[in-house]
């Protein structure tokens, strides 16, 4: 039926890196102290990574698709096991945020080629069901992030979380290498890296985003997005006229399903993303709960989600899965609503029960949206249109963390959490759940106007 070993080595490097993506959140208030930083700087240190993710993410899965899915594969987890090594030992922000930069140039190169891997090793009657294990993985690593992080930076430190990406990119590296996936012996040797489109399109993520995180906190911010999203137009127009582009713009020009079904996505895990990081400050600094104990109970949510997200990934091989993805959109809506409620004395089986039913939506949604993008391109084009949903998913989320700096900012300025009156804190969680939600809204739109006549099934 297929490779285990190849499932294996995507759900671990699936796990990995979104892990280290959020592992830090319960970490921010010792971060904070131990640099002597703002809150919205130290918030860098986890956007720095999704943002790098977000930019190179793309260029990678066309570097894969030149020089071998295997070999970029490989290369990227050995960096990202060897960036963890030198995190543990840094003892300045701005090299921490550096070399979170380049970490999340590795997990591109892990993105772009896992589930590329994992997809054209096994039927395509079963893709959806082994999408749905690797998605788990996935959502796994990002909410069990703050709980295994939570844990360590109690009890031994905030460095011990890095020390534990180690291991984890060790044991990933030995699967991968152990697996009996091959790069087809049929590959275009004559295909050429499309450098200008490759770096038109860095320059577009990363000055867009950055220009979005610091809007109302740098007179420059205006003027970098303006270029981010002009070096985008320029992106789209140039690789249009490509014969061998970073991206084929064809893709979304050709299938409405295709071109909403990333949308959807990219709006989910932007309305969503913030969702433990916040939640993690409302535990530790409104309600006073330690940071191992605020990870317990975020738990929940992966919980849930491990549980169903294989199911409904199956389910996606026999329903049609825009219905699931809009549904699951729906509960994520409902739920941020719920969150902008939380007050001092909200009580934790409410929080508990949100997260739950968080859980549950973004297992309706991930796994089937997946599968409904990937239903809808040949097979050669598997890798690239891995990429895009991993361009989509990290770009959604650092502009999910990109606009919680924003409001966080325009609320606590330069102040720390620690000292901030708790009534602020809250306005900002309040305001940015509400924010969220209306992203949430708009993301449901497309998802339910996605039409599913465009799809063709390799």
């Amino acid at each position: 039926m297929g490779d285990r070993k190849v499932l294996a080595s995507a759900m671990i490097t699936s796990f990995m890196t979104t892990f280290m993506s959020s592992a830090l959140n319960l970490s921010i208030p010792a971060l904070e102290s131990f640099f002597d930083v703002s809150a919205a700087a130290v918030g860098w240190i986890v956007s720095a990574y999704t943002i790098s993710v977000a930019a190179f993410s793309l260029p990678m899965g066309k570097v894969a698709d030149i020089a071998g899915r295997r070999k970029v594969f490989l290369t990227g987890i050995a960096g990202f096991g060897i960036l963890s090594v030198l995190c543990i030992f840094v003892t300045h922000i701005g090299a921490l945020i550096a070399l979170r930069a380049l970490m999340g140039v590795c997990a591109g190169m892990i993105f772009s080629t896992n589930n590329a891997i994992l997809i054209t090793s096994y039927p395509s009657e079963v893709r959806g069901r082994v999408l749905g294990y690797s998605t788990a993985a996935t959502y796994i690593g990002l909410t069990m992030g703050p709980v295994i992080g939570g844990f360590l930076n109690s009890t031994l430190g905030w460095r011990s979380i890095f020390a534990v990406s180690v291991l984890v990119s060790l044991i990933a590296l030995a699967a991968a290498v152990r697996s009996g996936y091959r790069d087809s012996a049929s590959e275009d040797v004559h295909m050429h890296f499309d450098v200008t489109g490759s770096l038109l399109y860095v320059f577009a993520i990363i000055a867009s985003l950055q220009g979005m995180s610091e809007l109302g906190a740098a007179r420059r911010a205006v003027p970098v997005l303006l270029a981010g999203i002009f070096a985008l137009v320029c992106f789209f127009i140039y690789e249009s006229r490509r014969a061998d582009p970073v991206m084929k713009v064809s893709m979304f020009s050709g299938s409405r399903t295709f071109t909403f079904s990333c949308l959807a996505a990219l709006l989910n895990y932007g309305a969503t993303f913030a969702i433990s990081y916040t939640v993690s400050i409302y535990l530790q600094v409104i309600l006073g709960i330690s940071s191992a104990k605020a990870g317990l109970i975020l738990i929940s949510m992966p919980a849930v989600q491990a549980l169903l997200s294989p199911l409904t990934g199956s389910l996606s091989d026999r329903i049609r899965p825009g219905i699931l993805a809009s549904a699951g959109m729906g509960l994520c809506t409902f739920t941020l609503v719920l969150f902008s409620r939380l007050g001092s004395g909200t009580s934790l089986a409410y929080v508990i029960c949100a997260l739950c039913v968080t859980g549950f939506g973004f297992a309706l949604f991930s796994s089937p949206n997946t599968n409904a993008i990937l239903s809808c391109v040949d097979r050669e084009d598997y890798a690239v249109a891995n990429s895009i949903i991993a361009t989509m998913r990290t770009y959604g989320q650092s502009s999910g963390m990109a606009i919680l700096s924003v409001i966080t900012s325009a609320f606590l300025g330069s102040r720390s959490l620690a000292g901030s009156p708790q009534g602020d804190i809250l306005a900002m969680m309040h305001t940015a759940f509400l924010v969220f939600a209306a992203l949430s809204v708009a993301g449901l739109l497309f998802s339910l106007a996605r039409d599913s006549r465009n799809q063709n099934p390799a």
